[in-house]
């Protein structure tokens, strides 16, 4: 998978901060997650995309 492909760069990803402290789910699945966590359904954010089209594929 592309380096680039953790939750953090999801388009459903979240972070808010509740009580002091940040809490980061996915909006599509409805679930806590972490930032570098991977799933299936990924889909990057725009500004990632253009990253991974730059990058020309490379996957490292």
């Amino acid at each position: 998978m592309s380096r680039y492909h953790c939750c953090a760069t999801c388009i459903y990803f979240v972070a808010e901060r509740k009580n002091g402290k940040m809490n980061y789910y996915c909006k599509r699945l409805g679930y806590e997650t972490k930032t570098h966590y991977q799933f299936n359904c990924w889909t990057p954010k725009e500004n990632v995309r253009k990253l991974m089209e730059k990058d020309g594929g490379k996957n490292d």
